[in-house]
């Protein structure tokens, strides 16, 4: 094992993460093609067959009969170790959704590298944390000047990481048939911009594969635009995903499902009228309209209370 190569976080910091030296997943659809590929490998370069995978870039992969459980308890573990909290009391949520942080609230920390080395550690916990997509992203947006509210929220997070340490993602042996996102957002919830986060999660069959948390770029004048554009986010990315699967030979018989709960929004997709409500997201509005248009989509409503 290397000791460790360092991930870039902003201009001024640099992350130690951890990396098998010179090691690389070799991963293929069946075990005689995955033979074929490794004796290739060999014939054109000096390696070592390490066998299935275990541990890779801090992350331990266990097999069961259920799939693969992915893991990061041993990074986490180190990074509680690293922020003087190993021994700190565990806390049941990781952020408290309903005060909104300021970027003006409170006093500037004493040690801002030390709160964007942290910050920026807890980012690569959420390859295998969709849990902690939001609260982490949350405290990431205050990077340029971390203030004591932005640093309790950190901390809350360590402690819900404390409790949480042996959470993971599974990725199940369950087929392939379909590819399903969920996807929602608040509406001018920012104090200081007024600008809206917008959330999805892109289902693979029954496997979780894609999750973001995000604060939109410019400023929604009403709630349907706020989910449109939320809409537009999830819809790019599953027209991606699907590009992906194609490549792999793996087609997707059905239409991508999308989910989402504002009745506005759905209206739209289907029939893209332009009304003061909508002329500032013409261009999403076309783009998700095409795809439902070519069944490559379809949206849904799902009650906000599911």
């Amino acid at each position: 094992m290397a000791d460790e190569y360092k991930a870039l976080v902003d201009n001024n910091t640099w992350v130690p993460v951890p990396r098998p030296a010179g090691a690389n997943v070799v991963t293929a659809s069946s075990g005689a093609l995955l033979q074929k590929l490794t004796r290739l490998l060999h014939s054109e370069l000096a390696m070592t067959n390490l066998g299935d995978l275990h541990f890779f870039l801090g992350i331990l992969g266990q097999r069961s009969s259920s799939g693969l459980f992915l893991s990061q308890r041993q990074y986490a573990s180190d990074l509680l170790r690293r922020a003087g909290m190993a021994e700190c009391h565990s806390t049941l949520t990781p952020v408290d959704t309903h005060a909104k942080l300021s970027a003006i609230d409170g006093h500037p920390v004493a040690d801002r590298s030390e709160y964007r080395s942290i910050a920026g550690a807890l980012q690569y916990l959420t390859l295998t944390r969709p849990d902690l997509a939001y609260a982490i992203q949350q405290a990431c947006l205050f990077m340029h000047d971390p203030r004591e509210p932005h640093l309790a929220l950190i901390k809350r997070i360590l402690r819900y990481v404390k409790g949480t340490l042996d959470v993971g993602l599974l990725i199940g042996t369950s087929p392939v048939t379909s590819l399903t996102p969920y996807l929602d957002a608040d509406w001018a919830d920012c104090p200081d911009s007024r600008r809206s986060t917008s959330g999805y999660c892109v289902y693979l069959g029954d496997n979780l594969v894609s999750w973001s948390s995000k604060r939109q770029s410019t400023v929604s004048c009403s709630s349907a635009e706020a989910e449109y554009r939320a809409v537009a986010h999830a819809v790019t990315e599953c027209c991606w995903l699907r590009q992906l699967l194609q490549e792999l030979h793996i087609l997707l018989a059905s239409t991508t499902v999308v989910y989402y709960d504002n009745v506005s929004a759905i209206y739209m997709s289907s029939n893209p009228v332009q009304h003061r409500r909508t002329k500032h997201i013409e261009i999403d509005i076309h783009f998700v309209h095409e795809k439902v248009s070519l069944v490559h989509v379809r949206a849904l409503h799902v009650p906000s209370s599911h």
